[in-house]
């Protein structure tokens, strides 16, 4: 991931914003990642085997993560 602070640094007003996203988007992966895991007895299913938080970092700065911002009044 190169310059990866830049880029996030882009997309999001603060790194503690990307940190709070992007264990949102790992969540989310993991998830994914044990249903395949279920049914990988049943079916050929290959298997990501990078780290579910790098895979999301890389989705945010790829612009693949929406997310809005709660405003405040």
């Amino acid at each position: 991931m190169k310059n990866s602070f830049e880029e996030l640094d882009r997309i999001v007003e603060n790194r503690y914003e990307a940190v709070l996203i992007a264990s949102q988007r790992a969540r989310q992966i993991n998830s994914l990642r044990l249903a395949q895991l279920e049914r990988m007895s049943e079916e050929n299913i290959t298997i990501d085997g990078r780290k579910v938080t790098t895979m999301a970092l890389q989705d945010l700065s790829a612009g693949k993560v929406k997310f809005r911002r709660k405003t405040t009044n």
